[in-house]
């Protein structure tokens, strides 16, 4: 299972990586950073992935040789990773940062998918393994990295592209109020969690009153916090529907180009006619010429002509 389960994880990554780093460059208003590296370390990262999955065996039994090759896969394969993130946090650096709705989604992902990966190389020593092994500390890695891959990102890329597939623009301020609504009950389901992993509560007992010895008691406080954390995100999940429906009859006409991005999908309508393009666009450079001196707008859309 976990031969094809963990090359698939980081193949569902790739979508929210795509999202973010179109995102942060236009919000930046900067050329992304590193952008061949990215390349090779995202192939990089596909090929480690099918030879990190026996990590979840560390305490299964595996040969003992064996788990000190995949000790050192799994390690291995945060350093690609880290570059990717190292692009994205050097793209932001001098960059001219719109603090947008997209853009908090973007950076939200940047930070918690952060944390994750680094609880991550906890999980791939085959010593610290045999402690932290189905833990309540697991369950908090995994929504660190799952939770920006699937929900943070997905998020990113609805409030970008919503002005573009239905040619109105969602609500500023109840975008912020889903973001922070979302964000800060999120860390506080999932940072107690670590927490309650390290004091050795394990993740797959349903009635933790027939062990007593596991309960954990003392930190019963920290269990209620985090559930009424949960209850909380999904009650700020109600913004976002209310915002989303509200705003395809109700919302502000979009223009052509809100964000003043570069890519060919902004220099069509909102939203698009059929077929998108009335004719093949012309491509003269990248999609990620932002600030370029002597122009006088800090944006230069890639179907648009040089000025020389």
């Amino acid at each position: 299972f976990w031969f094809f389960g963990h090359p698939e994880v980081y193949v569902v990554l790739l979508p929210a990586l795509g999202i973010v780093a179109e995102i942060m460059t236009t919000f930046a208003r900067k050329k992304l950073f590193g952008y061949k590296t990215i390349l090779y370390t995202t192939f990089a990262t596909g090929g480690l992935a099918f030879v990190v999955w026996a990590h979840h065996q560390f305490i299964a039994g595996i040969d003992p040789r064996m788990a000190n090759i995949f000790l050192v896969t799994t390690l291995l394969i945060s350093i690609p990773i880290a570059e990717i993130l190292f692009s994205y946090i050097a793209t932001l650096y001098g960059g001219s940062i719109e603090f947008r709705t997209p853009m908090l989604w973007a950076l939200g992902f940047l930070i918690t998918f952060l944390l994750g990966g680094v609880t991550g190389i906890y999980l791939g020593s085959s010593a610290l393994d045999i402690y932290f092994h189905d833990s309540y500390f697991v369950i908090a890695h995994f929504h660190y990295t799952f939770f920006p891959i699937a929900i943070i990102g997905m998020f990113a890329a609805i409030y970008y592209w919503y002005p573009k597939m239905f040619g109105k623009m969602m609500d500023e301020t109840l975008g912020k109020i889903h973001f922070w609504g979302t964000i800060i009950p999120f860390n506080g389901i999932f940072l107690p969690l670590f927490l309650v992993g390290m004091a050795g509560q394990h993740r797959r007992i349903y009635n933790f009153q027939h062990f007593p010895d596991l309960a954990t008691a003392d930190l019963q406080g920290i269990r209620v916090f985090a559930t009424v954390s949960m209850v909380t995100m999904l009650l700020f999940q109600f913004v976002f529907a209310y915002n989303f429906f509200v705003s395809m009859f109700k919302g502000e006409k979009a223009p052509a180009n809100p964000w003043k991005s570069n890519t060919l999908e902004w220099t069509v309508p909102s939203p698009p006619p059929h077929g998108n393009f009335a004719e093949l666009p012309t491509v003269y450079r990248g999609p990620y010429e932002y600030s370029v001196p002597g122009n006088k707008e800090d944006y230069w859309p890639q179907n648009m002509p040089d000025r020389n």
